[in-house]
């Protein structure tokens, strides 16, 4: 039944469609990413547009290094839209304040927005998070805009991408159905709400329990998907998405479905995990 955590490093991703790259540590993934947002936007400026991405926060450390690239080389983005895929939100569905240490919207402005020079940044309206209490803003602007030139991400424990959780024990789900879920409110997974209280010290009641997030339906028609993966304990659920059910049990399981996906992972994510009494 498991038979995939033991796939090699070396194998990850064979018999798939899905493109499997092997760096080092954190700090190589962080300057990965921020280099392919980059080649994103010179990309679109090439061909005489500009380009329209969809992108995380985690994982983290990529945007200081991409605002430095883009004042360093003097990018204009002011006409790039960046549409972020999700943000937590309050019980009764707002988004917690930016000044929350958990904000999304906050930490954006922190380590992105503010560190551009005023004159290359993107303009506010084409900073975009997914609006709790207008789900169907963010298709409608990537309509308006042709579609999305590439969505980013990384993948949470139960295989989730952006906050597209898996559907809950003894709710069936077919994998085209799950495919055309649009953006959308929903609770949060406790297997989520759990691994992510690791960055608040394990307080899992500091994790809100409900979040917006860009639709499986807005993620799976970009033109290219490229996922990252730099935490130790996503070995077994990278190889759970590449080689496990395509399934609506493993959200990023739907990576295989898509003619251009790649998922990059740090040396020791791609080592099979060792399951053993620690």
């Amino acid at each position: 039944m498991y038979d995939y955590l033991t796939i090699p490093a070396a194998e990850l991703g064979r018999g798939t469609s899905v493109r499997v790259r092997t760096l080092g540590d954190m700090t190589s993934l962080a300057r990965d990413l921020a280099d392919a947002i980059k080649q994103e936007i010179l990309a679109a400026q090439r061909l005489g547009g500009a380009a329209t991405l969809i992108v995380p926060v985690g994982p983290v450390d990529q945007f200081p290094l991409l605002a430095q690239a883009i004042n360093a080389e003097r990018i204009d983005c002011r006409d790039v839209m960046l549409i972020n895929m999700d943000e937590y939100l309050t019980d009764d569905d707002r988004f917690v304040p930016a000044d929350h240490p958990l904000s999304f919207r906050g930490y954006m402005d922190r380590a992105f927005y503010d560190l551009l020079d005023p004159a290359l940044a993107p303009r506010p309206a084409l900073r975009v998070f997914p609006d709790p209490q207008d789900c169907s803003a963010v298709p409608r602007s990537i309509a308006a805009r042709g579609g999305v030139d590439a969505c980013f991400g990384g993948i949470g424990i139960n295989g989730h991408i952006a906050f597209n959780e898996p559907p809950e024990p003894g709710v069936t789900l077919s994998v085209e159905a799950f495919a055309e879920l649009p953006t959308r409110v929903l609770p949060l997974a406790r297997e989520t709400r759990t691994i992510n209280s690791v960055t608040v010290g394990g307080e899992i009641g500091l994790i809100p329990r409900r979040a917006v997030t860009v639709g499986m339906r807005e993620i799976l028609a970009a033109r290219r998907l490229r996922f990252y993966c730099n935490r130790p304990w996503q070995s077994a659920v990278v190889r759970r998405v590449l080689h496990g059910p395509v399934s609506a049990a493993c959200p990023a399981s739907l990576l295989r479905r898509h003619p251009d996906a790649m998922i990059t992972v740090a040396d020791y994510v791609a080592a099979p995990p060792q399951i053993r009494l620690r």
